[in-house]
């Protein structure tokens, strides 16, 4: 199927739409920039994956340039992409707060939660913006990732042309029965799916399954790894800014304000721990958060939770902070503990970001987390409803400095291992390889055994010949 021909005919964006909002990368990468994080024989693999590739199409379909974990792997996946000579493109999809408002409930409700979306929400609003977007769509790639439910409607409206994937980046495998048929038949258009985990998968899906999980860039600003003083001079002007005495431990948690995120909890946490434990120095506690264009419900949460923490002389809260990614990576770095105590996670990249750093993490037995955290060799595993449990982990590591030092230096080893951006990466180039029929062999993250491409390609041809009267061929 000629996917390039197909898109030229249909023509550009429609007369009067403004077209998508695209990305162009301010910064170059090359492959031997990555070297000292995973070694030439690693390096050289994608040079190899990708030679066939090169001047082929990868584009990425979201909702925002700014906030959460996709738009920040993006930011870094496309020049690394363009490094391996493959055309990398990055679109952004409309929409007003009401849009956005009602795909932030197909966020919680395909991770459980029983919300109720009006016919109007459904139709007018959200397929209202999906037909408003389409009109100034025209992309074409030989690998498109469409991520998470908000540009997912584009799938059944012809105006992405190519192997369409659609990346889910949240667990869906308990979702909110009427929204997940909702959505169900846009995903069934794509040629395939992919998950963070084999546990995410939703129910009815009958396309190809792949697990991806997710992972951070070594180079960017955020992940460079400083020292203590470094990071120390890094966070200097916020701490005079916020009353904040530097030979205190920090205890802190960096997220966007979700309910799934469990803010009010760690705070909770926080009060326990300082009642039933002595400090010579106590700690303070800081939340540390930035608000996204497509989350209208995190102001509402963080203003519930400087509510409640109203008047506690130990608790900090710094939003939108400029020169957000070198502070929030020097507070990784400086921080005693890190906190992430999520109900609902799909991967949890600040953890990784934080294991990077080489700070022990706390975190909940949930999704992602799991893969990261582990008991007694990168963390503690809590579980997240239970006050109990997370404030004697906070205890436990604020009163036991070189234990929590090794737990450290195992977490940075672990991410080194399995969550740098260069793998991420070598999967899409396996991904869009299969696609294009250069390898036949089913990818080895494919989660749902089934026909190669190969095999696909000739039953098709065979049911076509059937279909027209023709015999087919053997």
């Amino acid at each position: 199927m000629d996917f390039r021909a197909q898109a030229n005919q249909l023509g550009a964006v429609a007369p009067g739409a403004l077209p998508l909002e695209t990305y162009e990368p301010t910064v170059q990468l090359t492959l031997g920039q990555y070297e000292p994080f995973i070694g030439t024989e690693r390096v050289e693999e994608l040079k190899r994956l990708a030679e066939p590739l090169r001047g082929k199409t990868w584009a990425h379909v979201n909702s925002t340039f700014a906030g959460g974990g996709v738009a920040e792997m993006l930011y870094s996946v496309i020049p690394f992409a363009r490094s391996l000579g493959i055309d990398a493109q990055w679109y952004c999809i409309r929409g007003d707060d009401a849009f956005f408002g009602v795909t932030k409930k197909f966020h919680n409700t395909l991770q459980g939660l029983t919300q109720f979306v009006s016919m109007e929400e459904l139709f007018d609003t959200y397929l209202g913006w999906t037909e408003h977007n389409a009109e100034a769509t025209y992309i074409y790639g030989d690998l498109v990732v469409v991520h998470d439910p908000q540009p997912v409607g584009l799938l059944n409206t012809g105006r992405i042309f190519g192997n369409v994937l659609w990346r889910c980046h949240i667990d869906t495998s308990n979702p909110y029965p009427v929204i997940w048929r909702f959505l169900r038949p846009y995903i069934n258009q794509a040629a395939g799916a992919i998950f963070t985990l084999p546990e995410f998968v939703g129910p009815g899906l009958q396309i190809p399954i792949y697990q991806l999980t997710p992972a951070i860039d070594p180079l960017a600003k955020k992940n460079r790894q400083y020292s203590r003083d470094e990071a120390l001079s890094i966070l200097t002007p916020m701490f005079n800014k916020h009353d904040i005495d530097p030979e205190r431990p920090i205890i802190a948690a960096i997220s966007r304000y979700d309910p799934h995120k469990n803010q009010t909890r760690i705070y909770e946490s926080f009060k326990l721990l300082m009642r039933e434990t002595s400090f010579r120095k106590p700690p303070y506690m800081i939340f540390i958060g930035n608000t996204a264009s497509d989350d209208p419900e995190g102001g509402q949460i963080l203003k519930m939770l400087r509510e409640s923490a109203d008047g506690d002389p130990d608790v900090r809260f710094w939003v939108n902070v400029e020169n957000n990614d070198e502070v929030i990576g020097a507070m990784m770095r400086y921080a005693d503990v890190f906190v992430h105590a999520s109900t609902r996670e799909g991967f949890g990249l600040v953890v990784t970001e934080a294991m990077w750093q080489g700070t022990p993490v706390i975190g909940s037995n949930v999704g992602g987390i799991t893969r990261q955290v582990i008991t007694d060799k990168t963390g503690y595993v809590v579980d997240p409803l239970s006050l109990e449990q997370i404030s004697a982990a906070m205890a436990r590591v604020l009163k036991n400095p070189d234990q929590a030092r090794a737990l450290g230096e195992r977490g940075r080893e672990h991410v080194r291992a399995n969550f740098l951006l260069p793998e991420l990466v070598r999967k899409y180039l396996v991904l869009m390889r299969y696609y294009l029929g250069l390898d036949n062999e089913l990818p080895e993250f494919r989660l749902n055994r089934g026909l190669t491409v190969g095999e696909w390609t000739h039953a098709f041809r065979r049911r076509s010949a059937l279909v027209n009267g023709r015999r087919p061929q053997k």
